[in-house]
C-alpha cells in the first residue's frame, strides 16, 4: 500500500495537474487549428469561391469546399473540453482543501514561559 500512497501523492501535485491540463487543452486547441487549415483556409485557396468551365455556363458554377461546419465543431468540442477540466480541477481544488487539516492549537506554553508572564504581571502590578 505504500507505492499507492506515493503514487497518489505524485498525481495530485500541482505539477503534475497542471501539465495533464496543458496536454489536454493543447491537443484539443491543436484539433481547432487542424480544422481552421484543413477546413477553412485550404479549400479557399486551393478552391476558389467560383469555379467555371465556362462562365456563360451558369450550371457548371460550384461553390467550394469550405467546411465551416467542422471548424465550429471543433471550436465547440474545444470548449466543451476547457469547461469540463475548469469544473474538474475547481472540484478539486475544494475537495483538498477540505482535506487539508485545520492548523494545530497553539502550544502550550512551557513552564518558564509561563513563569517569565507571571513574573510580567507581577511587574505591571
Amino acid at each position: 500500500m505504500g507505492i499507492l500512497k506515493e503514487f497518489k501523492a505524485f498525481a495530485l501535485k500541482g505539477n503534475v495537474i497542471d501539465l495533464a491540463v496543458a496536454v489536454i487543452i493543447g491537443a484539443a486547441f491543436g484539433a481547432i487549428v487542424s480544422s481552421l487549415v484543413d477546413d477553412v483556409i485550404t479549400p479557399l485557396i486551393l478552391n476558389p469561391a467560383l469555379k467555371a468551365a465556362n462562365v456563360d455556363d451558369l450550371s457548371k458554377l460550384t461553390w467550394g469546399a469550405v467546411k465551416y461546419g467542422n471548424f465550429l465543431a471543433a471550436v465547440l468540442k474545444f470548449i466543451v473540453i476547457a469547461f469540463v477540466i475548469f469544473i474538474l480541477l475547481k472540484a478539486a481544488n475544494a475537495a483538498s482543501r477540505k482535506k487539508e487539516e485545520a492548523p494545530p492549537a497553539p502550544a502550550e506554553p512551557s513552564s518558564t514561559d509561563k513563569l517569565l508572564m507571571e513574573i510580567r504581571d507581577a511587574l505591571k502590578k
